[in-house]
């Protein structure tokens, strides 16, 4: 089968032919790759930031993002046929340690990641778990949701986490109305009654943002901080989901959290710099947002099937990987690009 490989760190992926996965134990699903979402963690893997934490040996196969059809299941595996249409987890996990146990299967002790630290989805077939397949609504295709398994399960994870603690009356802002804020924004939407505004520098984005929900869309010009303090009558936002963490967005966005409010870190890129006595004497709260589980994966989809959360994306075939890479690096795609073998 057709792969798309990572050879070497600061090296351009090369396609390889390698041999089609087999099922070897019986809890295995093999899937026919229907869509593989193209994300910026990819471009950092071929920067080396994920060598030492992954340890992964090369070449290995990219892609973590997948959908598609299932083409083989081992044994014990009754949850799946051949056949059904599904979105795949993120992570393999084991079901047996403490956070598995809890429904916190995002912290697995004994999880693979696949496209991370094992063989992903920029292939044809891809190799994965019982435990990690959620079948989808007959109304959605793989290569229109693909994104959805970890761009969107990040998004939404870390909206149903802010909206758990917003009320009516509340603000929350969203930084960034790219690939994981445009979902963020439609998951805000569907499940919260708080005022959405969102900041981007792109005005395109802010009018996408404004299309699908947002209550305020504000163009990052230099004058955000005092738009956004005037929005909520100078005390900030009840809270903040920042899907952008780089390019200075953590300091700003921290100016515009209201008192004992939480501030939401999904994308990531630049340090956090603030001084202790700024956190202490504000009660403000910084939480990490690191994909999602399983449960918050087939909340999504049911969502999706709803037609409250629509990827907004950009196809491309297997073959033409490059140009997908290419034209995320340069900001050219509105929404997630998609492989498409």
């Amino acid at each position: 089968m057709k792969a798309v490989q990572v050879v070497g760190y600061h090296e351009k992926l090369e396609m390889k032919e390698i041999p089609v996965p087999r099922v070897s134990g019986p809890h295995d699903v093999i899937v026919k790759i229907g869509g593989a979402g193209v994300c910026r963690t990819d471009i950092h893997i071929l920067e080396g930031q994920w060598a030492e934490k992954s340890g992964v040996a090369l070449p290995y196969t990219i892609g973590h993002e997948n959908a598609g059809w299932v083409h083989a299941v081992g044994s014990a595996v009754t949850n799946v046929v051949e056949g059904d249409k599904v979105i795949l987890h993120p992570l393999v996990t084991c079901g047996l340690c403490r956070a598995c146990r809890f429904g916190d299967d995002v912290h697995c002790e004994q999880s693979q990641f696949p496209g991370i630290d094992t063989a992903g989805g920029y292939a044809e077939f891809l190799k994965t778990s019982a435990r990690s397949v959620v079948k989808i609504d007959d109304s959605l295709e793989p290569a229109d949701i693909a994104a959805l398994a970890d761009a969107g399960l990040t998004a939404y994870h870390a909206a149903a986490k802010a909206a758990r603690k917003l009320h009516p009356g509340d603000r929350c802002l969203v930084i960034g109305a790219g690939g994981l804020g445009h979902i963020g924004i439609q998951v805000l939407k569907a499940i919260s009654a708080a005022e959405l505004i969102v900041v981007d520098r792109n005005p395109d984005a802010v009018k996408l943002a404004v299309a699908i929900g947002a209550d305020h869309g504000i163009v990052a010009d230099g004058t955000q901080i005092e738009q956004v303090l005037q929005l909520t009558g100078g005390k900030g936002a009840e809270a903040v989901i920042d899907f952008v963490g780089e390019g200075g967005s953590t300091k700003e966005g921290v100016q515009m959290l209201r008192r004992a409010g939480d501030y939401h870190v999904v994308g990531y890129g630049e340090d956090l710099v603030i001084p202790t006595i700024d956190i202490i004497s504000t009660e403000i709260n910084f939480i990490g947002n690191l994909v999602g589980s399983y449960n918050d994966l087939v909340e999504l989809m049911a969502l999706a099937a709803q037609q409250r959360v629509q990827l907004h994306t950009a196809k491309y075939s297997l073959d033409d990987f490059q140009s997908a890479l290419d034209d995320l690096g340069a900001g050219q795609i509105r929404g997630r690009a998609i492989l498409v073998p």
